[in-house]
């Protein structure tokens, strides 16, 4: 089966609300390059990097879904690995899209609901905000104590967790928000938060969750954001009846 690359992106533009969740400007959401007119086959991934887009040469993908974008560091000249990138999509017809915090946030297919769910949270509401949205979820534990939480992140995202313990022993609130969410310690204990589950911060945040009483949890930024790009792939391939497939590039970050 194939499907009109125009029909895939308008599904994920309108699904993801493009047009109206906010972004930093790098994240250029949306389609990013245009490719085959027909998509058999989609692969996701969480960036957008050359390894990845080989991968999605190989693998004979049409149309290749991404997290992470191809313009984070600005407007640039296509040249080095920049141009390796474009060439590479272009010469294979392969589209690129990209989805940043529509993903993030999106209270279905998102990163952070998902791995709140995967946390065994019962979601309570949202959490954290850019520009005015919101992009992550806040849910009530099954089990209360620390130690629980992080094995069950562990077991989550597949790898080890590092763990700043500055709040207390039991658990009623937690906070998730993938990537790259330590900036957000200061809301999440201002929220009543026990607990803030994020990808990654900076050194700081030691000193932050500590002296403010909240347990830090950080699973990797890379790790956090797996999720969303299965479930839109999954969602994708039900709704126009295509095959997807997950090219895993870790960062280890």
């Amino acid at each position: 089966m194939s499907a009109p690359l125009s029909d895939i992106v308008s599904f994920l533009d309108e699904d993801l609300r493009i047009e109206e969740v906010p972004d930093y400007p790098g994240a250029v959401n949306g389609l990013q390059l245009q490719g085959a007119g027909e998509v058999r086959l989609v692969a996701v991934a969480v960036d957008a990097s050359l390894p990845v887009v080989r991968s999605a040469v190989e693998c004979g993908a049409q149309l290749l879904v991404v997290h992470h974008g191809m313009f984070w560091d600005g407007l640039r000249p296509l040249t080095g690995r920049r141009f390796r990138r474009v060439e590479s999509l272009i010469r294979n017809g392969v589209a690129l899209y990209s989805a940043h915090l529509p993903l993030d946030a999106h209270p279905e297919l998102g990163n952070c609901v998902l791995l709140a769910r995967a946390l065994g949270l019962d979601v309570q509401g949202r959490f954290g905000e850019f520009e005015g949205r919101p992009i992550g979820f806040w849910g009530t534990p099954r089990e209360w104590e620390p130690e629980a939480l992080v094995r069950r992140l562990e077991a989550a995202v597949g790898g080890p967790v590092r763990v700043l313990d500055g709040g207390g022993e039991s658990l009623a609130k937690v906070a998730v928000l993938t990537g790259g969410g330590g900036s957000f310690i200061e809301e999440a204990a201002r929220s009543g938060m026990d607990a803030l589950v994020t990808g990654e911060g900076s050194h700081h945040t030691f000193v932050d969750a500590h002296e403010l009483g909240i347990h830090v949890l950080y699973g990797g930024h890379y790790a956090t954001e797996t999720f969303g790009v299965k479930a839109l792939a999954a969602h994708v391939a039900e709704r126009f009846d295509l095959e997807w497939t997950f090219l895993d590039h870790p960062s280890g970050l």
